[in-house]
């Protein structure tokens, strides 16, 4: 696979070195880049010049690569590179890290971006997924919205407990992927039992997540809270 990435900061730097330890041909795109960075991933191939320009695109052969990466730290840049990338040189697929949770909401399809990642919202999913009991938290989300991973810690008042998966009714367009007890992951099957401070990850729908909440805690719809962690 061919991957592009522009920002050759210390993100874009680590996502090239485990792209070529896995075999891909990486190719960095960064006017600002001097040799100790080059130097720091020698296996790369390295374009100095700058990317939201279309002359710059099409010097690195961007028609001919699988994935282009958006990994600097100005969101303005990782959005005009990514919508060139789709619609000047029709790229399969861009990835684009978002480093101002705040302008989160631009960064999907009209402008080109097949995935987003914001750093600062995954960091803060993290730690409140550590401390939360009985409430939903967010952890990813997919294709702008259309689907996420959520989690919960199920508390133990929780109406589920003691009640096996393949007994639970849940919402539409949720399925329950994987179950994390005593620090261990299980594979959830239908005669598996629902324990107090099992940790449940879902795949569901934004619009479903209110009634996955107060499925598995009990609680009104109104008074279920959802950690979703838009506009930080």
């Amino acid at each position: 696979m061919r991957v592009v990435i522009v920002g050759a900061g210390s993100v874009g730097r680590s996502i090239g070195r485990e792209l070529i330890h896995n075999k891909h041909q990486v190719l960095f795109i960064d006017k600002y880049a001097d040799e100790a960075k080059s130097q720091s991933v020698p296996n790369a191939n390295w374009l100095l010049a700058d990317a939201c320009e279309t002359s710059t695109l099409r010097e690195a052969g961007l028609e001919d690569c699988d994935v282009v990466v958006c990994a600097t730290g100005d969101d303005k840049v990782n959005l005009v590179v990514s919508l060139l990338a789709k619609t000047e040189f029709g790229v399969g697929r861009t990835v684009a890290r978002i480093s101002n949770p705040k302008n989160e909401w631009m960064f999907d399809e009209s402008w080109g971006v097949d995935v987003a990642v914001s750093t600062p919202r995954l960091m803060t999913a993290l730690v409140e997924e550590a401390v939360s009991v009985g409430d939903l938290v967010r952890l990813f989300q997919f294709q702008q919205g259309r689907a996420a991973m959520v989690e919960i810690t199920v508390p133990v008042d929780s109406p589920v407990v003691g009640t096996a998966i393949g007994d639970l009714e849940l919402p539409a367009d949720t399925v329950l992927v994987g179950i994390i007890r005593d620090d261990l992951p299980i594979a959830p099957k239908p005669d598996s039992v629902v324990e107090g401070f099992d940790e449940l990850l879902f795949l569901t729908t934004p619009s479903s997540e209110p009634l996955l909440g107060s499925t598995l805690t009990g609680r009104d719809l109104s008074e279920v809270r959802t950690v979703r962690h838009d506009g930080l």
